[in-house]
């Protein structure tokens, strides 16, 4: 069945990037002159989605603004003659990326309640999941990496990298086996492991494409790490009784839930742009001088 829908789970506190987040989502925080979770829905596009449902919650007003239509601007845009006309384009554009719809996570319960929030968008279909901490850059959409993966197997699809041993017990720890050139069979994993419980160095980071079959696991797991609902849970249940497919996906992941992966974001970004990066790029060796 080919994949149309993507959830983005948007409803954490950002509570690793205060004070910044106290009045703006951290998916809203800007990577040069886009915010996060506007390349979080690009690549969704770019791999195909047609549908996606982001999930938010109290006081996240700013991502449905950002995604809607703004006349007024648009008018004195129009009016400011040809150079404001790509600036107008692009505007106008991010509202018609995909069908986006919202919905909020009443409590703030973990990741596995927040995509439990998605079953009746969803339905009967497998879709995406791109979480909202994580943009990715890649020239091959990942998500788009990863729904190739799922067309071969027809399995469950988690995107992996691997991590040091130091930063394992922050994420989660999977059990593969190599099956060709960058993917693996995950038959087991944990979420944020004590070091005995470490499986593998390899961990879930940011995106994977499940079941609608997850969501009656999902109402059958109970809280765990944190005392909240965890998605890696709910796919060790899945692992364990069909088997994941782990891809090591292509691509450079930036955590936009953490101040140092926002640094970074911001300054090899701004490497890249069209317009600023020569001038930026000549200003960092300038500095990096005085260092």
């Amino acid at each position: 069945m080919k994949i149309t829908k993507a959830v983005i789970p948007a409803a954490g506190l950002g509570t690793r990037v205060l004070p910044a987040t106290k009045s703006m989502p951290k998916e809203m925080l800007p990577i040069v002159d886009k915010p996060a979770i506007q390349y979080i829905v690009e690549e969704a596009v770019q791999s195909g989605i047609t549908d996606i449902l982001i999930i938010t919650n109290r006081g996240k007003g700013l991502i449905e603004d950002h995604f809607d239509r703004v006349p007024e601007l648009e008018a004195r845009l129009r009016s400011g003659g040809p150079e404001k006309q790509k600036i107008l384009n692009e505007i106008i554009g991010i509202a018609h990326k995909a069908n986006i719809y919202f919905v909020r996570q009443k409590e703030t319960r973990g990741l596995g309640h927040a995509v439990g929030c998605a079953r009746s968008f969803v339905g009967n279909e497998p879709f995406a999941v791109l979480y909202g901490d994580d943009v990715i850059i890649s020239d091959d959409p990942v998500c788009g990496q990863l729904m190739r993966a799922y067309n071969e197997y027809g399995l469950g699809v988690v995107g992996v990298k691997k991590v040091t041993p130091e930063a394992i017990t922050k994420y989660s720890s999977l059990k593969v086996e190599p099956l060709h050139d960058n993917y693996f069979r995950c038959t087991d994993m944990v979420e944020k492991p004590t070091p005995d419980k470490i499986l593998s160095l390899y961990s879930v980071l940011g995106r994977c494409i499940l079941p609608p079959g997850i969501f009656d696991i999902l109402d059958r797991t109970a809280p765990g790490a944190g005392g909240e609902i965890q998605l890696t849970d709910a796919m060790k249940t899945l692992a364990r009784r069909n088997g994941m497919i782990a891809v090591d996906f292509v691509g450079k992941r930036y955590d936009m839930g953490n101040k140092l992966g926002i640094m970074k974001a911001q300054v090899e970004v701004a490497l890249q742009h069209p317009e600023i990066g020569k001038e930026f790029r000549a200003y960092l060796k300038k500095l990096c001088k005085t260092l």
